[in-house]
């Protein structure tokens, strides 16, 4: 098995290495990561019902859509990401509980009461420091975890936190659960640094044939030519969203403003709005200019900036039609 300390912190090309240790190295792997300040949505999940929007535009946190199922988690640099792939029997190949028993043994080893709970997720005192997800692909899986190590807990509860009144859809929901920081339970204290290297040696020892392996220069060349032609575009990360219906209302100057959208494929079908709003032209241009396009920021506001807003709705302006919107 090649076991990769994986350097980079940049979210879209670390996710985009995930698909290509699973698809393109025929060996075993074993990969421990970090990123920096990233949500990373579940494979069937839609991507805008599971962010606080206007958290993650101001803070900049990078949006990436994974291969794996489950619910969207959010990654700093106090998470220790790990990665397996492995080669086996359809039958046997999602044993969550197999893939996590070195990181528990590890946390054990380190005087931390670690255990695996229910279907995917590792606890500490009943509370959550590790999801699970994993990736079939042909006989083979990627198995992938996050832990807290330190994370900034505040970040995570922000980020993720959205208004579930404003999508409906049949995606894949996340769970919201108590967390906790493995940093806070540990006897003695030491950096996250060293907890990395602690995983890999105790990884290095348990399983037979295993060795350090660095990427190629070919390597890194591949994961970057997937990182921007994949993970790094708004139609991977929002555009395969499953169909959904958004609706928001919001209070302005020029009165309420209920926007109302049917989006699929991440683009906009059928808008409809309402309000007590006044208007010299009507808002019918708006409507109809707004369908055929992506539910995404930037492409609203070219669409946008083509009116004089102030016509069609009076004391409101783009940004609070954007607002609206998301």
């Amino acid at each position: 098995m090649l076991c990769i300390y994986h350097e980079s912190t940049d979210p879209y090309f670390n996710v985009a290495t995930d698909e290509y240790i699973l698809k393109y190295i025929e060996e075993d792997c074993f990969m421990l990561w970090r990123n920096d300040n990233a949500i990373i949505v579940g494979q069937f999940q839609n991507t805008l019902s599971e962010i606080n929007y206007d958290y993650v535009k101001a803070h900049h946190i990078a949006v990436v859509r994974r291969l794996s199922g489950g619910g969207a988690v959010y990654h700093d640099l106090g998470n220790l990401n790990f990665s397996f792939t492995k080669t086996g029997k359809d039958t046997n190949l999602s044993d969550f509980e197999k893939f996590t028993r070195p990181i528990v043994e590890v946390l054990q080893q380190l005087g931390v009461d670690a255990k695996f709970e229910g279907k995917n997720d590792l606890t500490v005192d009943g509370k959550k420091i590790a999801g699970n997800a994993a990736h079939i692909y042909k006989n083979k899986i990627l198995h992938h975890g996050c832990l807290l190590f330190s994370s900034q807990i505040r970040n995570v509860s922000e980020a993720l936190k959205i208004n579930p009144v404003k999508y409906i859809d049949k995606a894949v929901k996340s769970v919201p659960k108590r967390v906790t920081n493995i940093s806070d339970h540990l006897k003695t204290p030491i950096t996250i640094e060293e907890f990395t290297h602690k995983v890999m040696e105790h990884v290095l020892a348990i399983y037979p044939n295993s060795r350090l392996y660095t990427f190629t220069s070919e390597d890194l060349q591949k994961i970057k030519q997937l990182r921007d032609e994949k993970y790094a575009t708004q139609e991977w990360n929002y555009g395969k969203s499953p169909d959904y219906n958004f609706k928001k209302t919001i209070r302005t100057n020029g009165g309420l403003l209920e926007m109302n959208l049917e989006v699929k494929k991440g683009t906009i079908e059928k808008v409809k709005i309402f309000g007590d709003f006044f208007s010299e032209k009507g808002i019918t241009e708006i409507e109809h200019a707004l369908v055929n396009t992506d539910h995404e920021e930037q492409a609203i506001r070219t669409v946008l900036s083509r009116f004089s807003i102030g016509r069609y709705f009076r004391n409101i302006d783009a940004d609070e039609l954007v607002e609206a919107m998301f």
